[in-house]
Protein backbone atom coordinates (compact mmCIF):
# COMPACT_ATOMS: atom_id res chain seq x y z
CA UNK A 1 0.00 0.00 0.00
CA UNK A 2 0.84 3.70 -1.23
CA UNK A 3 1.30 6.38 1.61
CA UNK A 4 -1.64 8.75 1.62
CA UNK A 5 -3.31 11.42 3.37
CA UNK A 6 -6.05 10.67 5.83
CA UNK A 7 -8.69 13.56 6.24
CA UNK A 8 -11.99 12.87 8.16
CA UNK A 9 -15.33 15.00 6.73
CA UNK A 10 -17.32 16.07 9.42
CA UNK A 11 -20.50 17.62 7.14
CA UNK A 12 -21.69 16.13 4.00
CA UNK A 13 -20.69 20.19 2.16
CA UNK A 14 -17.02 19.57 3.39
CA UNK A 15 -17.06 15.67 2.20
CA UNK A 16 -17.85 17.08 -0.99
CA UNK A 17 -14.80 20.00 -1.44
CA UNK A 18 -12.62 17.49 -0.08
CA UNK A 19 -13.70 14.58 -2.59
CA UNK A 20 -13.42 17.05 -5.61
CA UNK A 21 -9.89 16.98 -5.31
CA UNK A 22 -7.20 15.51 -7.74
CA UNK A 23 -6.33 11.90 -7.04
CA UNK A 24 -8.78 11.85 -3.85
CA UNK A 25 -10.98 8.82 -2.62
CA UNK A 26 -14.10 8.93 -0.11
CA UNK A 27 -13.57 6.01 2.22
CA UNK A 28 -17.52 4.31 4.04
CA UNK A 29 -16.94 0.75 5.12
CA UNK A 30 -13.63 0.34 2.67
CA UNK A 31 -14.35 -3.52 2.28
CA UNK A 32 -13.77 -3.08 -1.25
CA UNK A 33 -11.14 -0.32 -1.67
CA UNK A 34 -8.33 -0.88 1.22
CA UNK A 35 -8.11 -4.21 -0.33
CA UNK A 36 -7.35 -2.45 -3.91
CA UNK A 37 -5.08 0.21 -1.84
CA UNK A 38 -3.40 -3.16 -0.84
CA UNK A 39 -2.94 -4.74 -4.29
CA UNK A 40 -1.98 -0.85 -5.64
CA UNK A 41 -4.60 -1.02 -7.65
CA UNK A 42 -5.97 2.06 -6.34
CA UNK A 43 -3.35 4.65 -5.52
CA UNK A 44 -5.09 7.53 -4.14
CA UNK A 45 -3.04 10.74 -2.69
CA UNK A 46 -5.92 11.36 -0.09
CA UNK A 47 -8.15 9.60 1.95
CA UNK A 48 -11.47 11.61 2.36
CA UNK A 49 -13.77 9.18 5.66
CA UNK A 50 -17.36 10.26 5.38
CA UNK A 51 -18.02 7.20 8.19
CA UNK A 52 -18.66 10.31 10.44
CA UNK A 53 -21.46 11.81 8.16
CA UNK A 54 -25.14 11.14 9.35
CA UNK A 55 -26.53 8.90 6.49
CA UNK A 56 -27.12 5.80 8.10
CA UNK A 57 -30.61 5.76 8.93
CA UNK A 58 -33.10 3.78 7.33
CA UNK A 59 -36.66 5.23 7.41
CA UNK A 60 -39.96 5.41 5.38
CA UNK A 61 -40.20 7.90 2.79
CA UNK A 62 -43.58 8.49 1.69
CA UNK A 63 -45.02 5.07 1.07
CA UNK A 64 -41.57 3.89 0.33
CA UNK A 65 -38.19 3.53 2.27
CA UNK A 66 -35.01 5.48 2.29
CA UNK A 67 -32.08 3.79 2.91
CA UNK A 68 -28.94 5.90 3.77
CA UNK A 69 -25.65 5.16 2.02
CA UNK A 70 -24.09 4.70 5.22
CA UNK A 71 -26.26 1.88 6.36
CA UNK A 72 -24.74 -1.31 6.55
CA UNK A 73 -25.67 -4.06 4.59
CA UNK A 74 -26.35 -6.05 7.87
CA UNK A 75 -28.80 -3.28 9.18
CA UNK A 76 -30.07 -3.04 5.77
CA UNK A 77 -30.96 -6.74 5.43
CA UNK A 78 -32.40 -6.88 8.82
CA UNK A 79 -34.78 -4.09 8.39
CA UNK A 80 -38.49 -5.63 9.33
CA UNK A 81 -39.96 -3.01 6.46
CA UNK A 82 -36.70 -4.30 3.88
CA UNK A 83 -37.91 -7.94 5.19
CA UNK A 84 -41.78 -7.48 5.37
CA UNK A 85 -42.43 -5.33 1.82
CA UNK A 86 -38.75 -5.70 0.21
CA UNK A 87 -37.55 -9.39 0.77
CA UNK A 88 -36.05 -9.90 -2.90
CA UNK A 89 -33.19 -6.73 -1.70
CA UNK A 90 -33.21 -8.74 2.06
CA UNK A 91 -31.92 -12.23 0.20
CA UNK A 92 -29.91 -10.39 -2.45
CA UNK A 93 -27.83 -9.00 0.71
CA UNK A 94 -27.99 -12.25 2.57
CA UNK A 95 -26.28 -14.21 -0.76
CA UNK A 96 -22.99 -12.22 -0.80
CA UNK A 97 -20.14 -12.03 1.49
CA UNK A 98 -19.57 -13.34 5.30
CA UNK A 99 -21.45 -11.36 7.93
CA UNK A 100 -18.29 -9.65 9.19
CA UNK A 101 -17.99 -8.02 5.61
CA UNK A 102 -22.21 -6.82 6.11
CA UNK A 103 -21.63 -5.23 8.94
CA UNK A 104 -18.61 -2.97 7.41
CA UNK A 105 -20.18 -2.94 4.05
CA UNK A 106 -22.42 0.28 3.18
CA UNK A 107 -25.17 1.20 0.93
CA UNK A 108 -23.43 3.29 -1.11
CA UNK A 109 -20.19 1.75 -0.88
CA UNK A 110 -21.51 -1.53 -2.23
CA UNK A 111 -23.48 0.24 -5.49
CA UNK A 112 -19.82 2.08 -5.60
CA UNK A 113 -17.53 -1.44 -5.62
CA UNK A 114 -15.21 -2.58 -8.79
CA UNK A 115 -14.84 -5.72 -10.50
CA UNK A 116 -13.43 -8.51 -9.04
CA UNK A 117 -12.08 -8.85 -12.61
CA UNK A 118 -8.38 -11.05 -12.79
CA UNK A 119 -6.16 -8.64 -14.81
CA UNK A 120 -8.00 -5.83 -12.93
CA UNK A 121 -6.60 -6.50 -9.74
CA UNK A 122 -3.29 -7.66 -10.97
CA UNK A 123 -0.89 -4.50 -11.42
CA UNK A 124 1.11 -6.58 -13.68
CA UNK A 125 -1.57 -7.32 -16.49
CA UNK A 126 -3.06 -5.40 -18.83
CA UNK A 127 -6.60 -3.85 -18.26
CA UNK A 128 -8.28 -1.18 -19.73
CA UNK A 129 -10.29 -0.15 -16.46
CA UNK A 130 -6.97 0.32 -14.56
CA UNK A 131 -5.01 1.81 -16.87
CA UNK A 132 -7.26 2.91 -20.36
CA UNK A 133 -5.68 1.54 -23.50
CA UNK A 134 -3.34 -1.04 -22.16
CA UNK A 135 -6.17 -3.82 -23.25
CA UNK A 136 -8.00 -6.27 -22.04
CA UNK A 137 -6.28 -9.27 -20.76
CA UNK A 138 -9.42 -11.17 -20.17
CA UNK A 139 -10.65 -11.08 -24.02
CA UNK A 140 -8.40 -14.26 -24.62
CA UNK A 141 -7.41 -14.77 -21.09
CA UNK A 142 -9.20 -16.15 -18.23
CA UNK A 143 -12.84 -15.18 -18.84
CA UNK A 144 -14.82 -17.46 -16.48
CA UNK A 145 -16.57 -15.04 -14.51
CA UNK A 146 -16.53 -12.50 -17.16
CA UNK A 147 -19.70 -10.63 -18.78
CA UNK A 148 -21.85 -12.12 -22.26
CA UNK A 149 -23.76 -9.20 -22.40
CA UNK A 150 -23.09 -5.05 -23.17
CA UNK A 151 -19.46 -6.47 -23.55
CA UNK A 152 -17.17 -3.61 -25.50
CA UNK A 153 -13.54 -4.62 -27.27
CA UNK A 154 -12.00 -2.73 -24.16
CA UNK A 155 -13.59 -4.65 -21.49
CA UNK A 156 -15.63 -7.62 -20.47
CA UNK A 157 -15.33 -7.25 -16.73
CA UNK A 158 -18.82 -8.16 -14.26
CA UNK A 159 -19.78 -6.06 -12.12
CA UNK A 160 -19.45 -8.55 -8.90
CA UNK A 161 -22.52 -7.36 -6.32
CA UNK A 162 -25.86 -8.62 -5.24
CA UNK A 163 -27.63 -5.77 -3.70
CA UNK A 164 -27.61 -3.79 -6.69
CA UNK A 165 -29.26 -6.42 -9.00
CA UNK A 166 -32.40 -6.78 -6.35
CA UNK A 167 -32.21 -2.46 -6.36
CA UNK A 168 -32.70 -2.60 -10.26
CA UNK A 169 -36.06 -5.25 -9.98
CA UNK A 170 -37.39 -2.71 -7.51
CA UNK A 171 -36.38 0.24 -9.97
CA UNK A 172 -35.15 2.11 -6.51
CA UNK A 173 -33.50 5.61 -7.09
CA UNK A 174 -29.88 6.97 -6.29
CA UNK A 175 -29.53 10.14 -4.19
CA UNK A 176 -26.25 11.96 -5.12
CA UNK A 177 -24.80 14.76 -3.58
CA UNK A 178 -21.91 17.38 -4.77
CA UNK A 179 -20.83 20.70 -3.82
CA UNK A 180 -23.61 22.30 -3.69
CA UNK A 181 -26.14 20.20 -5.99
CA UNK A 182 -28.18 17.36 -5.84
CA UNK A 183 -29.31 14.88 -8.34
CA UNK A 184 -31.51 11.80 -8.40
CA UNK A 185 -30.38 8.81 -11.22
CA UNK A 186 -32.22 5.79 -11.13
CA UNK A 187 -30.19 2.96 -10.07
CA UNK A 188 -30.62 1.30 -13.22
CA UNK A 189 -28.96 4.16 -15.17
CA UNK A 190 -26.74 4.48 -11.91
CA UNK A 191 -23.74 1.94 -12.94
CA UNK A 192 -22.48 2.12 -17.13
CA UNK A 193 -21.43 -0.47 -19.81
CA UNK A 194 -17.73 0.10 -21.07
CA UNK A 195 -18.19 1.36 -23.85
CA UNK A 196 -14.75 3.15 -24.86
CA UNK A 197 -14.76 4.16 -21.55
CA UNK A 198 -14.36 1.26 -19.24
CA UNK A 199 -12.18 2.72 -16.34
CA UNK A 200 -15.94 4.60 -15.41
CA UNK A 201 -18.33 2.30 -13.32
CA UNK A 202 -20.44 5.00 -12.66
CA UNK A 203 -22.32 8.28 -13.42
CA UNK A 204 -20.41 9.39 -10.16
CA UNK A 205 -18.19 12.88 -11.32
CA UNK A 206 -15.46 14.29 -8.73
CA UNK A 207 -16.66 15.42 -5.33
CA UNK A 208 -20.36 13.68 -5.93
CA UNK A 209 -21.28 11.19 -2.96
CA UNK A 210 -24.58 8.99 -2.68
CA UNK A 211 -26.01 9.95 0.03
CA UNK A 212 -29.09 7.69 0.08
CA UNK A 213 -30.94 5.24 -1.97
CA UNK A 214 -34.97 5.27 -1.94
CA UNK A 215 -37.05 2.57 -2.90
CA UNK A 216 -40.79 3.11 -4.11
CA UNK A 217 -44.21 2.12 -2.72
CA UNK A 218 -44.27 -2.30 -1.97
CA UNK A 219 -46.00 -3.80 -4.63
CA UNK A 220 -46.22 -7.41 -3.14
CA UNK A 221 -46.33 -10.35 -5.16
CA UNK A 222 -43.43 -12.75 -5.30
CA UNK A 223 -39.73 -12.07 -4.50
CA UNK A 224 -36.84 -14.10 -5.43
CA UNK A 225 -33.39 -14.02 -5.94
CA UNK A 226 -31.37 -17.00 -6.94
CA UNK A 227 -27.88 -17.29 -7.19
CA UNK A 228 -26.06 -19.84 -9.18
CA UNK A 229 -22.20 -20.01 -7.86
CA UNK A 230 -19.41 -22.03 -7.95
CA UNK A 231 -20.04 -23.04 -4.25
CA UNK A 232 -22.44 -22.61 -1.67
CA UNK A 233 -20.98 -19.84 0.47
CA UNK A 234 -18.97 -16.30 -0.63
CA UNK A 235 -18.71 -16.76 -4.06
CA UNK A 236 -19.54 -14.17 -6.48
CA UNK A 237 -22.85 -15.32 -9.31
CA UNK A 238 -21.82 -16.68 -11.98
CA UNK A 239 -25.17 -15.83 -12.84
CA UNK A 240 -28.02 -14.14 -10.64
CA UNK A 241 -31.71 -13.23 -11.17
CA UNK A 242 -33.58 -10.80 -9.19
CA UNK A 243 -37.39 -11.00 -9.59
CA UNK A 244 -40.29 -9.08 -8.47
CA UNK A 245 -43.60 -11.08 -9.93
CA UNK A 246 -47.18 -10.75 -9.30
CA UNK A 247 -50.18 -12.68 -10.95
CA UNK A 248 -53.86 -12.05 -12.02
CA UNK A 249 -56.30 -14.48 -13.09
CA UNK A 250 -53.35 -16.92 -14.17
CA UNK A 251 -51.29 -13.63 -16.07
CA UNK A 252 -48.40 -11.58 -15.50
CA UNK A 253 -49.38 -8.48 -13.89
CA UNK A 254 -46.47 -7.62 -13.19
CA UNK A 255 -42.72 -8.93 -13.85
CA UNK A 256 -39.60 -7.02 -12.56
CA UNK A 257 -36.47 -8.93 -13.62
CA UNK A 258 -32.70 -7.97 -13.13
CA UNK A 259 -29.68 -9.99 -13.46
CA UNK A 260 -26.10 -10.30 -12.30
CA UNK A 261 -23.19 -11.87 -13.11
CA UNK A 262 -23.50 -11.33 -16.92
CA UNK A 263 -22.70 -7.47 -17.44
CA UNK A 264 -20.32 -5.08 -16.25
CA UNK A 265 -23.98 -3.81 -14.82
CA UNK A 266 -27.14 -4.99 -13.34
CA UNK A 267 -28.65 -6.05 -16.28
CA UNK A 268 -32.45 -5.20 -16.60
CA UNK A 269 -34.32 -5.51 -19.85
CA UNK A 270 -37.53 -3.61 -20.17
CA UNK A 271 -38.30 -5.99 -23.30
CA UNK A 272 -38.99 -8.73 -20.81
CA UNK A 273 -41.61 -7.24 -18.51
CA UNK A 274 -43.55 -6.39 -21.85
CA UNK A 275 -43.46 -9.85 -22.86
CA UNK A 276 -44.41 -11.38 -20.08
CA UNK A 277 -47.50 -8.50 -18.59
CA UNK A 278 -50.82 -10.03 -19.55
CA UNK A 279 -49.85 -13.10 -21.32
CA UNK A 280 -50.62 -16.41 -19.14
CA UNK A 281 -47.18 -18.55 -18.25
CA UNK A 282 -45.90 -21.26 -19.85
CA UNK A 283 -42.55 -23.11 -20.81
CA UNK A 284 -42.93 -21.57 -24.20
CA UNK A 285 -43.10 -17.93 -23.06
CA UNK A 286 -40.33 -18.34 -20.60
CA UNK A 287 -37.50 -19.69 -23.67
CA UNK A 288 -39.33 -16.40 -25.73
CA UNK A 289 -38.33 -14.73 -22.71
CA UNK A 290 -34.45 -15.88 -22.58
CA UNK A 291 -34.40 -15.46 -26.26
CA UNK A 292 -34.78 -11.82 -25.75
CA UNK A 293 -32.51 -11.78 -22.73
CA UNK A 294 -29.48 -13.37 -24.49
CA UNK A 295 -29.99 -12.44 -28.15
CA UNK A 296 -26.93 -10.12 -28.24
CA UNK A 297 -25.07 -12.36 -26.09
CA UNK A 298 -21.61 -13.22 -26.51
CA UNK A 299 -19.49 -15.35 -24.95
CA UNK A 300 -15.33 -15.45 -24.62
CA UNK A 301 -14.49 -19.28 -24.52
CA UNK A 302 -13.93 -19.94 -21.13
CA UNK A 303 -17.64 -18.11 -20.01
CA UNK A 304 -19.79 -19.61 -23.09
CA UNK A 305 -21.20 -21.81 -20.35
CA UNK A 306 -23.08 -18.36 -19.01
CA UNK A 307 -25.33 -17.86 -21.94
CA UNK A 308 -27.14 -21.28 -21.73
CA UNK A 309 -26.88 -20.87 -17.58
CA UNK A 310 -28.48 -17.56 -18.02
CA UNK A 311 -31.07 -19.30 -20.06
CA UNK A 312 -32.27 -21.93 -17.35
CA UNK A 313 -31.99 -19.70 -14.69
CA UNK A 314 -34.49 -17.54 -15.96
CA UNK A 315 -36.42 -20.11 -16.38
CA UNK A 316 -36.48 -21.82 -13.15
CA UNK A 317 -36.95 -18.27 -11.72
CA UNK A 318 -40.53 -18.13 -14.00
CA UNK A 319 -41.37 -21.12 -13.28
CA UNK A 320 -40.42 -20.84 -9.51
CA UNK A 321 -42.76 -17.44 -9.44
CA UNK A 322 -45.54 -18.89 -11.12
CA UNK A 323 -45.74 -22.81 -10.75
CA UNK A 324 -45.28 -23.78 -14.25
CA UNK A 325 -43.18 -26.80 -14.66
CA UNK A 326 -40.31 -26.55 -17.10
Amino acid sequence: MRPFDYQRAERLEHAAQLAAGEDTMALAGGTNLIDLMKLQVETPQTLVDIGRLSLGEIADDGEGLRIGALASNTATAAHPRVRSDYPVLARAILAGATQQLRNKATTGGNLCQRTRCYYFTNIDQPCNKREPGSGCGAIDGIAKLHAVLGTSPHCIATYPGDMAVALSALDATVEIAGDGHERSVPVREFHLLPGDTPERDNVLEPGEIITSVTLPAPVGGTHIYRKVRERSSYAFALCSVAAVIDMADNRFTRADLAFGGLAHKPWHDPRIADLLIGSEPSAALFDKAADLLLEDAQGYGENDFKIPLARRTLTAVLCEATGVEA
